[in-house]
């Protein structure tokens, strides 16, 4: 997923950008608060991680206008303000989850993967496609009974195609969910991952097809 962070704290800002970074999501991280307004005005991502008090605009005022310009996007809120009023203004205002700093980044990776199953409607964090299951906890892949060893960026794309099996997704929009700002790929980058996926996925009851003209979607054995 992508991800934007929203964290004036340099030390908990490069932490959490390692941590996400290295479950092979793309992060995207703004300390100021104007300028993340801005961004949000014209990107889409997955997820927002917010932190409350920060230069430029606080937190509660970004999230106010996110959810006032109709955006659905999961937003938890950091915030070093343990008063229950906090937590409760936060909440109301549209904020999805909260974590009172300082937090174990287990958690956090945690209730972020809660974040997103929710709103795919999803009960646990295992995906299946076919016999291709996905334990996004433990950022494994498993055919059958075999285990596939899965390079981040190849495994966040396979997320992405097998929680929504069927859908369409183009070549510009997995750029969007697989890079972030500071990375400058072009479509063939996409290409490239969708061809190293089915390589390791051979055998699989479930396959990544192309759309001529559209994109890429994953179906299961039978629908292809």
């Amino acid at each position: 997923m992508r991800i934007f962070l929203v964290e004036d704290t340099r030390d908990v800002g490069e932490a959490i950008v390692e941590r996400f970074v290295r479950g092979g999501h793309a992060v995207d991280w703004e300390t100021d608060g104007q300028e993340a307004s801005r961004i949000l005005e014209s990107t889409s991502f997955d997820l927002i991680i917010l932190d409350i008090m920060l230069p430029g605009r606080n937190g509660f005022s970004i999230l106010q206008d996110l959810r006032g310009n109709g955006s659905e996007t999961p937003v938890l809120v950091l915030t070093a303000r343990s008063e229950v009023e906090d937590r409760i203004g936060a909440l109301d205002l549209g904020a999805d989850d909260y974590l009172i700093k300082p937090f174990d980044f287990r958690e956090l990776e945690a209730r972020a993967r809660a974040l997103m199953r929710r709103r795919h409607g999803d009960a646990t964090n295992l995906i299946a496609c076919g016999d291709v299951v996905i334990d996004r906890s433990g950022r494994s892949v498993r055919v059958g009974e075999r285990e596939v060893h899965l390079k981040r960026r190849e495994l966040t794309l396979l997320e992405i195609l097998a929680s929504r099996p069927g859908r369409v997704f183009g070549k510009e929009e997995l750029l969007d969910h697989l890079f972030g700002f500071d990375e400058a790929p072009n479509v063939n980058a996409v290409e490239l991952y969708v061809g190293r996926l089915r390589k390791k996925l051979e055998g699989a009851r479930a396959q990544i097809v192309t759309v001529r003209g559209f994109g890429y979607q994953m179906l299961p054995h039978g629908q292809a």
